[in-house]
């Protein structure tokens, strides 16, 4: 388990990070129940006292106990045994698992159970993983902090006073935590990425259109994705694999081969304390073998200005709409949104997407027809006219920041900068384009908070960019950290 490190100087939280975490990764726990060493059980017995003992971080909406059991004793007898056998995972509860509470972190659905699992909780659990419960999240997914007024806010293992990012944060927490070994968050603008970077563990968004999305309560049909949230990238890519169906080789990319893009506005502005990481992590990479290219993507910020807001705020009141009636919740949009709890997201809800200041048609369309698909020519052409594998930034321009002060407003070198916007600027262009995202932990700051280093590939280069990040997990020096 990563110990809380409020204080600590960066050595020192170097030191804790490569050295004190007891619980083992997905792949290092699958083995181990292969191989005989524990079992499934026993792997379920510390996770609830690993729960119990981090109770305070509130990672967890509902937690399984008797189910989790049952699974993992059924799990000892059964033959044969799949790749994730044993592994206990936590699910955002954004994503349906059947006979669990599926709340969506707001209150209107915080009874609705649904039958069936999510077909990417399926395909895990095939597999042999174990759900542990449903982790907590930032109300409705609209929101980086996890501080939800319905079910509380989730702190982060390295400092509980700051917010663990979102809005996968409950996932973010329970893993970096070591309560669970792997787990599964949702990802529209940065929901995977920003908890995994503020939170030192490592995730991805697929591209678009990869991962099934049945069963998953949505924002956007457009921009949603299931991803994976782990705290080694072998285990991204056997959870990847498990989810595709697409098996491949877990062999690191040769970084000689490695040609990264420096996107110009994704590397500036940043954190003064971060920059410092970024630096570092840079030269690592260079000394392993990689090539860099500055790159400056005319036009994008501009461009995906006219496409985030506008699909996300349009598409919610379709899609939630149709998924509530179709999964028979029981309730409607208009009473969803006049439960919920969280001051920013019901703003929101009244304002931008049920009230006067809705999105238009007209410029929902433009943003599909026109906006997007010019952004994805934009990236398009940067990786080929430069020979760029992927693209490499700061996930986040920023660490975490105090829970009590930061809904709205956060400070960024001395500057009050609004919190949602700044955490989003970097991981959302890639998420209107549709584009692989994948956040690793690539140090920590001066005061003790882990940061993400993001790279983000050719659409549908997934596998690709995974064999880029185990190569680059192993520059940066955070190999086996969970070891």
């Amino acid at each position: 388990m990563r110990k809380s490190i409020t204080g600590v100087a960066a050595g020192l939280a170097l030191a804790l990070w490569a050295q004190t975490s007891l619980g083992a990764d997905a792949t290092a726990m699958a083995d181990a129940i292969m191989a005989g060493e524990m079992t499934a059980a026993e792997a379920v017995e510390q996770a609830l006292e690993m729960a119990a003992e981090q109770e305070a971080l509130n990672a967890f909406i509902t937690l399984d106990a008797e189910g989790a059991m049952a699974a993992a004793q059924t799990a000892d007898t059964a033959s044969p045994k799949g790749p994730l056998h044993g592994v206990v995972i936590g699910v955002k509860d954004n994503i349906a698992v059947a006979g669990l509470a599926t709340s969506a972190g707001t209150p209107a659905l915080q009874d609705w159970v649904p039958e069936a699992d999510a077909t990417v909780v399926a395909r895990l659990r095939q597999a042999g993983a174990i759900v542990l419960g449903k982790t907590n999240l930032h109300e409705l997914a609209f929101g980086i902090t996890s501080n939800n007024a319905a079910f509380g806010a989730v702190g982060n293992p390295w400092d509980p006073t700051m917010f663990a990012g979102g809005s996968s944060g409950g996932t973010g927490a329970a893993v970096a935590a070591g309560i669970v070994a792997a787990g599964l968050g949702t990802d529209t603008g940065g929901s995977v990425r920003i908890p995994a970077a503020l939170n030192g563990i490592a995730g991805l968004r697929p591209s678009s259109g990869r991962y099934p999305q049945v069963g998953i309560v949505p924002i956007s049909a457009t921009r949603d994705t299931a991803g994976p949230m782990a705290r080694s990238v072998r285990d991204l890519m056997l959870m990847d694999s498990v989810i595709t169906g697409v098996e491949g080789s877990m062999q690191a990319a040769d970084l000689n081969n490695v040609t990264f893009g420096l996107p110009a506005a994704f590397v500036a502005g940043l954190d003064a304390e971060l920059q410092t990481v970024f630096d570092s992590a840079l030269l690592k990479l260079e000394a392993a073998g990689a090539t860099f290219v500055e790159v400056e993507l005319p036009g994008l910020m501009e461009l995906n200005a006219k496409v985030g807001f506008p699909l996300a705020l349009w598409e919610v009141r379709r899609d939630l709409a149709r998924f509530l009636d179709n999964n028979r919740t029981g309730v409607s949009l208009d009473e969803v949104a006049a439960q919920i709890a969280s001051p920013d997201v019901k703003f929101v809800f009244d304002n931008l997407v049920l009230g006067e200041q809705a999105i238009p048609d007209e410029v929902y369309q433009a943003a599909m027809r026109d906006f997007r698909p010019h952004m994805q020519a934009i990236y398009a052409e940067t990786f080929l006219e430069n020979g760029i594998d992927a693209l490499v930034f700061p996930t986040t321009k920023l660490p975490a920041r105090p829970i009590e002060s930061s809904d709205m407003e956060v400070d960024l070198n001395g500057e009050t900068v609004p919190t949602f916007n700044t955490y989003i600027a970097n991981t959302d262009p890639g998420s209107n384009a549709g584009l692989p995202g994948l956040s690793l932990p690539m140090g920590v700051t001066a005061s003790g908070l882990p940061v993400g280093l993001e790279f983000d590939g050719p659409a549908f280069s997934d596998r690709r960019l995974l064999a880029i990040g185990l190569a680059a997990e192993q520059a940066l020096g955070f190999e086996g950290i969970a070891n």
